[in-house]
């Protein structure tokens, strides 16, 4: 018998995989703003490589797809030629024995319908679609464009106070971002080639950690314009687009439905991830800003007819958010103790915290709210709390620490199982969350696997109150009799904001997106401040108060991410106080000095020295 031996820790496959490893790395980091073609071109190569050469539609036909891809990318190519590879992709979809063929051939095919305009402009115009090329990728992917590079470099000379201005040019909302934002802004960080994302979110809570939003000044308010516009809702979209029209000179006035401004910010997201005096010193900065007035506890729509205000102001942007929470058709929804985790999480916010002392609670839903809802009624004092999700752990939409977060805090997640019905004590009280196991199967058109259910018997989960999470609805209706035209509660707006057929009539927000994030709330007022501006007939240019410095030779030493630290789950789990701890000087300077400062290198000197 001939000698076996272990696995070469030396090997090529083990030597190839450390490549990947970089390789992976660069598909991470792909610029934004590149051709499509490019991109769908880099895929097929790598592709075509994997090929094992055994069948010929992945061996002889991957080559081929290839050479008709050159040749519109070049200019060479006619419409026919875009037939000839719709008919070759689907010819090795069809006929491959393996994935690396036809699933290569699927995303050519999905391809040539997605950027269909695409290939047209390069065959007939020899060029790409207008307005492509590569942007300085932090700020292309934050959705207000902020200059994080800019405001990084500040925290690099210690210049705190410019750092919050220079953010302010575009977000008015530091503190809210430094605290809660998703951070879209660090998934192609150019650093990610080298080592990892600079952590935008960190520095941006280690300035205003530094200097608090209220205590440095916004610039200076232009001369009134006597116009007035009125903006309902005073969440972080309205008040960004009352902050910028408050600032151009004109007179602002937000209704708003609470007692407080802040919407989600302050009702919907607890103290524990987001501490409400650190969210007033935002407000306080935005109230400074020109000529702005709140009304609260404004019903616009049930006590104050919308019609009213469209005709009392020059312009209208409505940002009613999503205030109320979705629910589902449940025998038994009716029961006692089964509340929508929105209502409960607007309690709290109102300083009204129940108590689930020795109390077992089930909450319904995957996504940041349901995390939200968990969380909270653990420091409501709940002897057992769980989360029931219909999908997989990995298809939930909640952020992934905060998922980590909920799970250290002793939350139980309950996977794979729909809920079915509730079931009621003699006197009405729920006691019961009855759920049908699933299994998951085939994506549906979102790209999500759909659960569908499972060849197992329902099971039973005691529990003695239920918080639903399933998503969040928009109080539309009053604004659809005024003629704001909505589908399925969302209204209807462009791009630039405007509400068709209402002039002067403009919504953002996750009234006009459906519930979303708050960095994508304070984007679309800032767009409407700036096109409601255009609309009354003006086209103010604000100061920024803040001077971006001079870029310093890259660090392009390998280094580590500089990661926020929590308080222990087993102390912080028992109050609301802030989780996170504060950046250290040295963390924050270190992290500060990774940036490799795109806005300068790279693409970002190609027009003027700057292009975001």
């Amino acid at each position: 018998m001939s000698k076996i031996f272990l696995a070469d820790p030396q090997s090529c496959d083990v030597k190839i995989g450390r490549l990947l490893e970089t390789f992976e790395t660069k598909v991470k980091a792909y610029p934004p703003g590149t051709c499509p073609l490019t991109v769908q071109l880099s895929l097929l190569v790598a592709s075509k490589n994997q090929t094992c050469g055994k069948c010929v539609p992945c061996r002889d036909g991957l080559p081929q797809l290839e050479v008709l891809l050159r040749k519109v990318l070049e200019g060479d190519a006619t419409m026919e030629v875009l037939e000839h590879m719709r008919s070759l992709a689907a010819m090795i979809r069809d006929t491959a024995d393996c994935a690396i063929g036809y699933q290569t051939a699927t995303e050519v095919l999905d391809g040539l319908d997605v950027f269909y305009e695409e290939y047209e402009s390069h065959i007939l115009n020899h060029e790409c679609l207008g307005g492509m090329g590569q942007k300085v990728p932090c700020i292309n992917l934050c959705p207000a464009h902020v200059d994080i590079p800019g405001y990084i470099a500040l925290i690099g000379e210690e210049d705190y106070a410019g750092a919050v201005n220079l953010i302010r040019k575009d977000n008015p909302l530091p503190t809210a971002c430094a605290m809660i934002c998703e951070h879209p802004c660090e998934q192609r960080c150019r650093r990610n080639i080298i080592d990892d994302a600079i952590n935008i979110r960190g520095l941006k809570k280690y300035i205003v950690d530094q200097v608090a939003a209220d205590q440095v000044a916004v610039p200076k308010a232009n001369r009134s314009t006597g116009k007035k516009v009125a903006v309902i809702g005073g969440g972080p979209a309205g008040m960004t687009a009352a902050y910028f029209l408050g600032l151009m000179g004109h007179k602002v006035t937000i209704f708003e439905r609470q007692k407080k401004l802040g919407g989600m910010l302050r009702y919907g997201i607890p103290n524990y991830r987001f501490p409400k005096d650190r969210l007033d010193e935002d407000i306080r900065a935005i109230l400074s800003a020109g000529d702005i007035e709140v009304r609260y506890e404004a019903k616009v729509g049930t006590e104050i007819p919308v019609e009213d205000v469209y005709e009392e102001y020059d312009a209208m942007f409505v940002a009613i958010g999503a205030q109320a929470g979705k629910k589902l058709r449940l025998d038994g929804i009716d029961a006692e103790n089964v509340e929508s985790a929105v209502e409960m999480l607007d309690r709290i916010g109102n300083g009204e915290k129940p108590d689930y002392s020795g109390k077992n609670v089930v909450v319904i839903g995957g996504g940041n709210v349901a995390m939200d809802a968990a969380r909270s009624a653990v420091r409501c004092n709940a002897k057992e709390v769980r989360i029931v999700y219909r999908r997989r752990q990995e298809d939930m939409t909640a952020l992934d620490t905060e998922i980590e977060s909920a799970v250290m805090e002793g939350i139980e997640l309950i996977t794979l199982q729909a809920p079915k019905s509730i079931e009621k004590t003699a006197k009405g009280a729920c006691s019961a969350l009855i759920v049908q196991p699933q299994m998951i199967g085939p994506y549906d058109k979102a790209g999500r696997p759909s659960p569908v259910d499972a060849n197992k018997e329902p099971q039973r989960i005691p529990c003695d109150v239920i918080l639903i999470a399933v998503g969040q609805d928009i109080i539309s209706r009053p604004f659809e009799e005024f003629g704001m035209e909505a589908e399925r509660g969302v209204f209807k707006a462009g791009l630039d904001t405007a509400v068709l057929n209402k002039p002067g009539v403009f919504a953002g927000g996750d009234c006009a997106t459906a519930p979303a994030t708050a960095i994508r709330a304070i984007a679309a007022g800032k767009v409407a401040a700036h096109n409601i501006d255009e609309y009354l007939g003006y086209h103010h240019k604000l100061c920024c108060e803040a001077r971006v410095p001079d870029p310093k030779e890259n660090n392009r030493i390998p280094t580590g991410r500089a990661n926020i630290t929590e308080r222990p789950a087993y102390i912080r789990k028992h109050d609301f106080e802030h989780v996170e701890n504060p950046y250290t000087y040295e963390e924050a300077m270190q992290e500060a000095n990774r940036c490799l400062r795109c806005d300068h290198f790279g693409c970002g000197v190609l027009k003027g020295g700057r292009d975001a």
